[in-house]
């Protein structure tokens, strides 16, 4: 069909591009057929709404009827949503890093009539520009090789295939002991920046599994540099240009080591992972301005993102046609904003200078000429003056929302606001994440099956490994909050399915899609974290949590196997593997707080703020009325009350505490070092 194709899809992403002069096909057999047919190579370009180069390729080279002309004669052109289909994207982005290519987006692949990749590319200009070629003299030069040289390709192509096969395809499992994770948080921190924090590149992104890595390596072993390393990290993250100080939330990433520039889009996951980490870290240390920066996340969550009683994957980086323009200030705009104030401490506080940090404009951060924090008066001055500044900021064009509902990052966001609703005793919060996950149940739900993404109304794609993996997790943290049995059994079904429908029977590990979905090329098997936690990281943990919670065996079995089936690659590329290592911290030194009482009980509650009271990653809270109501193989089944009253009991390694009736112990007890409980029963 000669026109462009996008107007019928449903993804915002997709419809950026559908007044294209391009005749682009959403991704699907009837492309494949067309390309085979007329022997045309593919040109497959992958993005997502909140990527500011993707808007510029858009603005610039896909808008123009020249190279439009171009496209629609050589090429069947396919435009696909990373965010929509990351299936697609992780096979392709994976191939370019296998042809020499970074990657990144937007991804601008060559693809033979089969779906196989021959080169590779990201953004290219209209015109040629500090080095890049321009995309009207690129296209050509692919035609010509792609027709005289038939040779070439086809090395490219296997050569592709086999690097795909050497990484998804062959046996990853290897020696592996209890020491590696010490040795990995070590060589962990080694990398991370002294002076500002984060991973000493750039640009530098949040890293949200490796800085709890360094965490968890803290509070195994006390060392005090982990916990330098980890504040020093979310200190320049909360006060510096990476946070969003008027509207809450964090964007993706910095372009400096410093932590001043940022690149303005939201995305959801990063922004369910810094809720995660940051309540983890306050559990311990008790920071007010960590506390205040969740709370004004949750808050940008809440009033920004909702799409019926989920929520949205991203907001973009651009609005009014510039980068950033709807998030950074001139010195008179912020004057007539805080007019009446005392507006010259705002802007010493947040470094607000006439000739801006940032393409003449302000970006606001804590790295003023003021000291942080300032007395209490103050900071209370300084919060009536940001609510003044959003409040003038909401006029603005506001950058493009993404409103799919994606499983997984939902499932992220879910497991987030039960953590820190229970921890800081916002029960809003928490109920909160129990509508988004009945919404998700409702929307993506079809019995013990999940669909990856849902907009305007429609289905997407089957779900992947990720999806049931993230999902799983949120379930299993609702129960731990509500004790509703509803959240468990939701859980152990997404496991099963998991199981069924996605395990590697050769060589262990989830496969990222499921046996009963349209194949590609090769079959991902991932155990990298990319721009979210891999699903085979996740599920390590979880199936881990599980085990202890049910004393089924089976979990312990499957997790066991989990980890063998990557255990070759820890050695290797742990700094590419912090979720499975968190995962394998959990197996390692998994212990569960059971309480034998009501929930709605006053010393219950005691109880369960006491283990709420402590930074405790590797541990899972169990509430029943009765020991009895505890599997037979629970190493509690059984356990009473002491004296009639609600009382805890350690479990850890098929052992548990003696009982513990006052919470200020159990604190006391939480506070020693893991796989020490105070006496055996």
């Amino acid at each position: 069909m000669s026109r462009n194709q996008l107007d019928q899809e449903t993804s915002p992403y997709l419809l950026l591009h559908k007044d294209n002069p391009i005749h682009w096909r959403p991704w699907g057999p009837q492309a494949f057929e067309e390309a085979e047919a007329t022997g045309k190579p593919i040109l497959l370009s992958i993005g997502y709404t909140a990527c500011h180069w993707c808007h510029v390729m858009n603005d610039e080279s896909f808008s123009d009827p020249e190279i439009g002309a171009l496209m629609n004669e050589n090429f069947i052109n396919i435009k696909v949503d990373r965010e929509e289909r990351p299936d697609i994207d992780q096979l392709y982005q994976t191939a370019a890093t296998a042809m020499g290519h970074a990657g990144g987006w937007p991804l601008t692949m060559f693809l033979t009539p089969r779906g196989e990749p021959f080169i590779a590319g990201a953004y290219f200009p209209k015109e040629d520009r500090a080095g890049q070629s321009a995309f009207k003299r690129v296209l050509p030069e692919v035609v010509r090789l792609y027709n005289e040289q038939s040779e070439a390709v086809a090395n490219t192509v296997a050569r592709v295939q086999a690097a795909l096969v050497q990484l998804w395809g062959r046996d990853l499992r290897g020696p592996l002991d209890n020491t590696v994770l010490d040795a990995a948080a070590v060589k962990c921190g080694q990398r991370y920046d002294i002076f500002y924090g984060g991973l000493t590149s750039v640009p530098k992104f949040p890293t949200a599994s490796l800085t709890e890595m360094l965490w968890r390596g803290y509070l195994r072993t006390g060392a005090v540099q982990f916990a330098q390393l980890v504040q020093t990290t979310m200190d320049n993250m909360c006060l510096g240009g990476l946070y969003d100080h008027v509207g809450g939330g964090f964007y993706r990433y910095v372009v400096d080591e410093r932590w001043f520039t940022p690149h303005f889009e939201k995305m959801l996951y990063d922004n369910a992972l810094m809720v995660d980490l940051l309540t983890l870290v306050c559990q311990h240390n008790r920071l007010p301005y960590y506390v205040d920066r969740v709370e004004d996340t949750v808050g940008w969550l809440l009033r920004e993102m909702m799409v019926g009683d989920a929520f949205a994957s991203s907001l973009g980086a651009d609005s009014a046609g510039a980068e950033g323009r709807y998030y950074t200030w001139t010195e008179a705009e912020i004057d007539a904003a805080l007019m009446g104030t005392f507006v010259q401490r705002f802007k010493d506080a947040y470094g607000v200078r006439r000739e801006g940090n940032f393409q003449g404009r302000t970006v606001l951060t804590r790295f003023g000429r003021l000291p942080f924090p300032l007395p209490e008066a103050d900071e209370a001055l300084l919060k009536k003056q940001r609510e003044l500044l959003l409040a003038s900021r909401m006029k603005r064009p506001a950058p493009l929302r993404d409103d799919k509902v994606l499983a997984d990052w939902n499932g992220m966001t879910i497991a987030a606001l039960a953590h820190s609703g229970s921890v800081f005793r916002k029960s809003e919060w928490v109920a909160a994440a129990i509508k988004a996950f009945d919404f998700i149940v409702k929307t993506l739900g079809d019995g013990d099956r999940l669909y990856h993404s849902w907009v305007s109304g429609k289905r997407g794609h089957l779900g992947f490994a990720d999806d049931y993996a993230h999902m799983a997790r949120a379930a299993l943290a609702l129960w731990e909050v509500t004790g509703e049995k509803r959240f468990l059994e939701r859980a152990e079904a997404w496991v099963r399915t998991l199981n069924e429908h996605f395990w590697d029977s050769q060589n262990g590990g989830y496969f990222y899609y499921s046996d009963d979905s349209d194949a590609l090329i090769s079959r991902a098997r991932m155990v990298f974290d990319q721009n979210a936690p891999s699903g085979n990281g996740t599920m390590v943990g979880l199936l881990a949590r599980l085990y202890l919670v049910t004393a089924d065996q089976t979990y312990r079995d499957r997790g066991n196997a989990l980890i063998q089936a990557f255990s070759g690659e820890v050695g290797r590329v742990f700094i590419s593997m912090g979720t499975f290592m968190n995962g394998l911290d959990v197996t390692f030194a998994g212990l569960e707080v059971v309480i034998i009482g009501q929930r709605s009980h006053a010393k219950t509650q005691e109880l369960i703020a006491a283990f709420l009271g402590r930074s405790l990653p590797n541990a899972t809270l169990h509430v029943v009325d009765s020991g009895n109501a505890l599997p037979t193989a629970h190493p509690a089944h059984g356990k009473a009350m002491e004296n009639g009253q609600p009382t805890a009991y350690i479990c850890q390694r098929l052992t548990c505490s003696a009982p513990i009736g006052n919470a200020v112990t159990l604190s006391q007890v939480l506070q020693l070092p893991p796989g020490r409980p105070q006496g055996q029963a």
